[in-house]
């Protein structure tokens, strides 16, 4: 009968316990909550207190905020970020706390009071963390606030919840934005060299990358002990919600779960960079007489647009060569529209000569290094020949196409390129050229015009 009694009373017991929770999620604890705390300082004030040092706070202020992290995912860990506002936050904060299952204690979008006094502060970047402090060879740094500390610091506002709402931004803007809040970025997609990772590597934090379609890149920070660490990237783009800190100066995004992607579109339309254009020519060559450093190579964009270089080169033959001696890539340069592009083997020399610097440095025997009587071609991505100056095969000395000590430049009536060289295009200053040449060397900087419309 006693046996019987027992059980009965444990199996009452274990039934009242259970039906008071309706899920895993149990409701916020109210030991730790409080209806009588008032904010008698702003996160403006705040920030305007905190300095680069680690100082301790000593005064009796009250922080009112809203927490947006969760740790029930894994993904944050011992860190609860405070955001001034449930919507269009101005300020975020870290706050370092030595405790586990946070979100059952401070769950998001709930009011929280931060009793400030004895707090230890620090604020680098725009990241203004508080916690306890720590010692090391002699310079405080920012810890982990211990377990029973947190309940003297941190009060939930009993029943004061609110839906966060996530601030709607875009990676171009991240940096006019404060760190620590709670923000949304729309048309966004992880990048191809990580499709089919997962998340995180077990253990680790990782870095994985996100783009948008404009290939403005951002970096998705997750740990390698998130729940959701094993899972694998989503193909998709579309949406995603996160926190926003920062490495430095590079913006960085933690989600809370994975609840904060929603990647169900289709990916971005491939960009396509590489065009050809018969607008894009070669305008001036530069072998100076009185400076072999001040030579250059300079380049003319006819189009009422920019032009990007992607892939296109700019290819030498020495003398009579028939195969390439040199070539430049152009690749990540970008021409302005009705503009020059300037390349110099010299840089350096370039700028002391001329005053100002090329928009491409590059070496010596390069095409910008030609002494005068060697052939050029400009080439699209691919492989067509749209310009060029000389005669492949031809040793330029004493032709129509020698520059030697001298200049050659493009005629202004002529607006793109020519696969054929054409002397007719051309006016042609040297020491010892053919007749229709002018035979008188150039010197620099007063002879040549790098930079300025031909």
């Amino acid at each position: 009968m006693k046996n019987l009694f027992f059980a009965i009373l444990i199996s009452a017991l274990l039934l009242l316990m259970f039906s008071c929770v309706e899920s895993s999620d149990f409701d916020t604890p109210k030991e730790n909550c409080n209806t009588d705390l008032k904010a008698n300082i702003s996160f403006v004030e705040l920030d305007s207190l905190s300095t680069e040092e680690v100082t301790q706070i000593k005064d009796s202020l009250i922080l009112e905020g809203y927490v947006i992290s969760s740790d029930k995912a894994g993904n944050f860990f011992s860190t609860l970020f405070i955001q001034d506002k449930p919507s269009k936050p101005t300020y975020g904060l870290q706050l370092e706390v030595d405790i586990r299952q946070s979100h059952l204690l401070y769950p998001e979008g709930g009011k929280v009071f931060l009793k400030l006094k004895d707090l230890y502060m620090v604020n680098k970047e725009g990241n203004i963390r508080l916690g306890s402090a720590f010692s090391s060879f002699g310079n405080l740094s920012i810890g982990r606030l211990p377990n029973q500390k947190v309940f003297e610091h941190v009060f939930a506002a009993c029943d004061d919840h609110e839906i966060v709402e996530p601030l709607l931004t875009t990676i171009s803007a991240l940096d006019t934005l404060p760190l620590n809040i709670l923000v949304q970025l729309d048309g966004l997609e992880v990048v191809d060299d990580e499709l089919g990772e997962p998340f995180a590597m077990a253990t680790e934090e990782t870095e994985r990358h996100l783009h948008d379609c404009e290939e403005n890149e951002l970096v998705l920070l997750n740990s390698g002990y998130a729940d959701f660490q094993a899972e694998i990237l989503p193909e998709g783009n579309g949406s995603i919600t996160g926190i926003l800190v920062k490495d430095g100066k590079n913006p960085q995004l933690i989600i809370r779960s994975l609840e904060d992607i929603d990647f169900t579109n289709e990916r971005c339309p491939e960009i396509i960079t590489e065009f050809t254009s018969t607008q894009i020519f070669i305008t001036e060559l530069a072998d100076p007489d009185n400076n072999s450093g001040a030579r250059f190579v300079e380049l003319y964009n006819s189009a009422t647009e920019p032009l990007d270089l992607n892939k296109w080169t700019l290819r030498r033959y020495t003398n009579d060569g028939t195969e390439v001696s040199s070539t430049i890539d152009l690749s990540g340069l970008i021409i302005g529209a009705e503009s020059t592009l300037v390349i110099s083997p010299n840089a350096e020399e370039f700028q002391l000569v001329y005053g100002f610097a090329p928009d491409l440095g590059v070496s010596t025997n390069s095409p910008a290094d030609s002494n005068g009587d060697d052939n050029l071609e400009l080439v699209d991505p691919f492989g067509t020949v749209i310009d060029v100056f000389g005669i492949v095969g031809e040793d330029g000395s004493n032709t129509n196409h020698e520059f030697e000590d001298g200049r050659a430049v493009r005629n202004t009536n002529i607006i793109e390129g020519n696969p054929i060289y054409s002397f007719s295009e051309w006016t042609l200053f040297n020491d010892t050229g053919d007749a229709g040449t002018i035979k008188l060397p150039q010197n620099a900087p007063q002879d040549f015009t790098p930079g300025v419309k031909y």
